[in-house]
């Protein structure tokens, strides 16, 4: 849990009631003073180091293939150059992550495990995962909504990729399995 150092400028308050004190008598300090929500700052993915990855995912799914979840499924993923990083990626993950929250893919929501992004020195990638790859149905509904979301033109894209393919490749490339995304 990421935690702000408390205020230093006074702010004029009540005095603590007795539930605010401590068996020791000690005041209980307000976490509004040094907790701050993540949109209150400026946490953004594009701030993270090289190497480092943010992930947003259900309730009891772990962020790894091998969760039960996940076994089975496989990823949309968005591929950024270095350059992107500025300019698209903060926009993208944002998008992406209301996405999950509004259960924006209708019917289909309870299929997304969760999305992460990786921040890398050569580029950038966001992924929204799913539980079932073969079911092409839902996993082409989440694509396409996901990529009207993130305002992508018809010419970009997507890669959809299974995490049992990604999990056994061989080179530095995944075969992916569904090509585009026609809006």
């Amino acid at each position: 849990m990421a935690t702000v150092e408390p205020e230093t400028t006074p702010t004029p308050s009540l005095p603590p009631t007795e539930e605010e004190k401590t068996e020791s008598n000690q005041e209980v300090a307000n976490p509004e003073h040094y907790i701050k929500h993540p949109l209150q700052n400026r946490w953004f993915s594009s701030n993270l180091m090289p190497g480092c990855d943010y992930s947003l995912f259900k309730d009891g799914i772990e962020p790894m293939w091998e969760d039960e979840k996940n076994k089975q499924g496989g990823r949309w993923l968005i591929t950024l150059n270095k350059q992107q990083r500025q300019s698209d990626l903060d926009r993208f993950w944002l998008e992406t992550l209301l996405c999950l929250i509004g259960e924006s893919f209708d019917d289909y929501s309870d299929d997304v495990c969760g999305a992460v992004v990786n921040v890398r020195a050569k580029g950038d990638k966001i992924a929204i995962w799913t539980t079932e790859c073969e079911n092409r149905e839902t996993v082409r509904h989440i694509g396409r909504v996901y990529k009207e979301r993130l305002g992508l033109p018809p010419k970009i894209v997507i890669d959809y990729q299974s995490h049992a393919d990604t999990a056994t490749k061989s080179s530095s490339t995944t075969k992916n399995r569904f090509y585009q995304v026609v809006p």
